[in-house]
């Protein structure tokens, strides 16, 4: 039909540009991104169905920008070659790639510690060791970090580990080691991201799922100072997320019962509140998700930018809401760009 959208693409192989060659052969094009603790993805799917596609060579760069034709294309980032595999008949070539960020000396384990020192310091060395530069947010840069060992991990597992116990995103990007705290809504410049307002109509499919958090009144993590010989728990109520007082020897509260208890033994009682505080924010983030279909690809939409859903039920245009990850597909010779969202209450 006339004036229907057609989307488009360009993708480049180290300084080659490879688009007009591959666009008659491509099946599908699926690019995905995620808060963190994971490199971006980019899976392609090519025919070689005349046994004349040349196999990339692993290792090698791929530059992609995705949207619509007449209109600016979204540039998705550069990708390293991770995976290359030739299925037939009919024969087909499926390349899957990682953010070339994310370097395979993130991937390299190491034995070193921290200690009376910063997380904004933390950051700094690992960005640092990484040829990444540093982007902290400054309320969590000037946390307290008494102690910390890194013993045979890898970076990029330690960065996923501090995510999870400060409740923040830690991400590579544009050769910039971001961490800051989930819902920031910051670019890796520091920039406000912008919300946005998405309707039925720019869906055709979406999946609405609440979940009763309210079977928990907080959340209560032990520890064990060895140095001080002193042992105890940290309650933190899931109302308001305020500190609240240790329980010391493993006395509970009257309403620890309806805790979420932490598995984990912490060294001591700030690491206990740290670890407790984050899992508050995200039992508090978790009470609701959805996952939201465009029929009509946004490939400019990306984690950690915050949506209104307008015109479904009231209790989800109510909601703030937050991209969690988002997939852009590009399928069958360009016959159709989809955008797949999973969200999260922010």
């Amino acid at each position: 039909m006339a004036g229907d959208p057609v989307p488009a693409f360009r993708l480049e192989l180290g300084e080659r540009d490879l688009t007009e060659d591959l666009r008659p052969r491509l099946v599908a094009l699926t690019v995905t991104e995620a808060r963190g603790e994971e490199a971006d993805q980019l899976d392609l799917t090519l025919s070689d169905h005349d046994g004349r596609l040349a196999l990339p060579v692993r290792g090698g760069l791929i530059t992609l920008a995705l949207g619509w034709k007449g209109r600016a294309l979204v540039n998705k980032g550069r990708f390293k070659i991770d995976e290359v595999e030739h299925t037939g008949a009919p024969d087909v070539v499926t390349i899957r790639a990682r953010s070339a960020d994310f370097t395979d000396a993130l991937r390299v384990r190491r034995e070193r510690s921290w200690s009376e020192t910063t997380l904004g310091q933390v950051i700094g060395d690992l960005a640092a060791g990484n040829g990444l530069e540093a982007r902290i947010s400054s309320d969590l840069a000037g946390r307290a970090v008494p102690h910390l060992a890194q013993s045979r991990e890898s970076d990029a597992n330690l960065l996923t580990r501090l995510g999870r116990q400060y409740d923040a995103a830690a991400t590579v990007k544009a050769g910039r080691l971001i961490f800051v705290p989930v819902g920031a809504g910051e670019t890796a410049r520091g920039q406000a991201l912008p919300g946005l307002t998405l309707t039925r109509r720019d869906g055709d499919r979406h999946s609405y799922k609440a979940v009763d958090r309210e079977a928990y009144a907080g959340v209560s993590a032990s520890y064990h100072d060895v140095a001080r010989g002193h042992r105890g728990t940290v309650q933190i109520p899931a109302s308001s997320g305020s500190r609240s007082d240790s329980a010391a020897d493993g006395d509970q509260a009257e309403e620890a019962g309806e805790m979420k208890r932490l598995r984990r033994t912490f060294a001591s009682e700030a690491d206990a509140r740290t670890h407790a505080e984050a899992e508050v924010t995200r039992l508090a983030r978790g009470a609701a998700e959805m996952s939201l279909s465009l029929a009509l690809g946004r490939p400019e939409l990306y984690p950690e930018q915050r949506v209104q859903v307008l015109g479904i039920k009231p209790e989800i245009d109510a909601a703030r809401w937050l991209i969690k990850s988002a997939a852009h597909t590009l399928s069958g010779q360009g016959e159709g760009l989809t955008t797949a969202l999973e969200l999260e209450t922010g």
